[in-house]
């Protein structure tokens, strides 16, 4: 969109041999070998060791002929020759696919008695070795000195482009256009129309699913955040990521707005990331929340960095039914919650899911999670003039007079905390229920708030997952209505029933603690 002068710049990745055993390099490199990535240049420092010793003892792997096999170009070169190392990068820049520069090195180069072995990998010379490394190399400076004409050297080369970087910095200084897309600023009045849908929704009063919800959420968000890039690996079908108007990102093609990851839930997350700290994207990415286990690590690391990047993550329970146990997340909320900086939002209609997408695409420091259900459900809220689920935490639905008990909630377990307070009502005893969509944003508000939330009656919480963690609201875990082991393989609601997460043993509960 703003042409070669402003975005024309390559990137280089530099990489070990241990970095080319991880699984995750497999999906990298035939992704950009699809796609053509032709400014991306890979040095590979292949030394031929890792911490418990040589390569060959743990890898047989021809890297050359792997990287071959997925569309890269290859060039090998002596890694201590600048010459070479140089001519590499020129020829590596015109060619027309991403390029793998094999710089075969000597670890510890030097060091007489430990050069080319793993006890300089990640150990300390030690003073005898350090000093014979002084003489064999002739090097004669004191320690933490750098000689004069070195110093020079290198200083040389940072000012060798200086005035094109003061041409390229007034260049991007005076297109304010340029400098609001690259540091991802949202456009004014971007959420206009999902605050549209929030108010429709509950007009209609409509029950769907809320991985649905999101993609009405998303109809309302693409092409009025030009910098969102969406994707999925490969379940765009289920985790209904891809709307109308969006398009794919090819290798013939890179102006669009969708990226097809493939099966390839780790490399999906740290792209992602990638493009976060680039600037200029607003990622989102989609898989089966028991999925997200392939991509923690990606995940992880954009919490460390504290980087806006968003994941769809359906099927987010028991209620997935009858693919059974292997696809029913049970650990994975209360793990993420234990995750520094990270949201975890279950709403649990349109219009929390809404508002969390406002979050998630606000959230400028944190990356967020929205788990997302495969059943349906009511449309709870009744008003949307403000976005409480930015609280974390709220009454829902309010007892008619003092309550006797709160009910907390999260995702599809709102709508059965409701019916439960329905009925508790009806023989007389008042509870208020709380909807709990991110329990970091709730625990992030003032202690007042909090008690104003969840009250001083005896609390219950109701959740399609493990119990864990829930027990810091309720005072006990045996006030919490949950999972303490893998699901089961069912109908949905049948599975519902097996575990004892009904609208009765709620009520139950409720009954035992007043």
């Amino acid at each position: 969109e703003f042409g070669d002068d402003l975005c024309n710049h390559y990137t280089y990745v530099m990489c070990g041999d241990g970095c080319l055993m991880e699984g995750i390099s497999e999906e990298a490199i035939s992704l950009a070998g699809l796609w053509k990535l032709n400014k991306l240049i890979v040095f590979w420092d292949n030394n031929n060791i890792t911490i418990d010793g040589t390569v060959d003892k743990a890898n047989g792997t021809n890297q050359i002929a792997r990287f071959k096999a997925v569309g890269w170009n290859t060039i090998s070169v002596d890694g201590r020759s600048h010459e070479e190392i140089a001519a590499a990068i020129e020829q590596a820049q015109k060619s027309d696919k991403p390029t793998l520069i094999a710089c075969k090195t000597t670890i510890g180069f030097g060091a007489p008695h430990k050069q080319g072995t793993s006890k300089v990998h990640g150990s300390p010379l030690g003073a005898e070795e350090l000093e014979a490394m002084r003489q064999n190399l002739g090097w004669t400076a004191a320690p933490f000195e750098v000689p004069n004409e070195i110093m020079a050297a290198w200083r040389a080369a940072g000012q060798r482009s200086a005035a094109q970087y003061a041409e390229w910095q007034k260049k991007a200084e005076n297109n304010q256009k340029f400098i609001d897309y690259i540091n991802d600023m949202l456009p004014a009045n971007w959420s206009k129309d999902l605050d549209e849908l929030k108010k429709k929704t509950i007009k209609e009063q409509n029950a769907v699913a809320t991985r649905k919800a999101s993609q009405l959420c998303l109809e309302n968000i693409m092409g009025r955040i030009p910098q969102v890039i969406g994707g999925s690996a490969d379940l765009a079908a289920s985790n209904l990521t891809f709307v109308a108007g969006m398009k794919t990102i090819t290798a013939a093609d890179y102006n669009g707005n969708n990226v097809m990851y493939g099966i390839r839930e780790h490399a999906m997350g740290a792209i992602m990331n990638g493009m976060a700290l680039h600037g200029g994207v607003i990622p989102y990415g989609g898989t089966f929340f028991v999925f997200s286990d392939y991509m923690r690590p990606s995940m992880r690391l954009a919490a460390l960095m504290g980087l806006r990047v968003v994941y769809v993550l359906t099927h987010d329970s028991i209620g997935v039914g009858e693919d059974g146990p292997t696809h029913q997340p049970i650990e994975h909320l209360a793990s993420y919650r234990a995750m520094p900086n990270i949201y975890t939002f279950r709403p649990c209609d349109v219009v929390e899911t809404a508002e969390a997408w406002q979050i998630a695409l606000e959230s400028e420091k944190t990356p967020s999670i929205l788990a997302l259900s495969r059943q349906s459900v009511p449309t709870l809220r009744t008003d949307s003039a403000e976005n409480l689920s930015k609280r974390g935490g709220y009454v829902i639905s309010k007892a008619q007079r003092e309550p006797q008990a709160t009910i907390i909630a999260t995702g599809t377990e709102v709508s059965l905390a409701v019916a439960a307070q329905k009925q508790l009502n009806e023989s007389g005893i008042a509870v208020n229920v709380v909807s709990m969509p991110c329990c970091e944003l709730f625990d992030q508000q003032p202690e007042d708030y909090k008690r104003s939330v969840l009250g001083n009656a005896p609390r219950v919480a109701v959740e399609a997952a493990a119990v864990y963690g829930w027990e810091r609201y309720t005072g006990k875990s045996e006030n919490v209505i949950g999972l303490n082991s893998f699901g089961a393989s069912g109908k949905g609601d049948e599975v519902y029933k097996h575990f004892g997460i009904t609208v009765e043993n709620v009520v139950k509960k409720v009954r035992e603690l007043i």
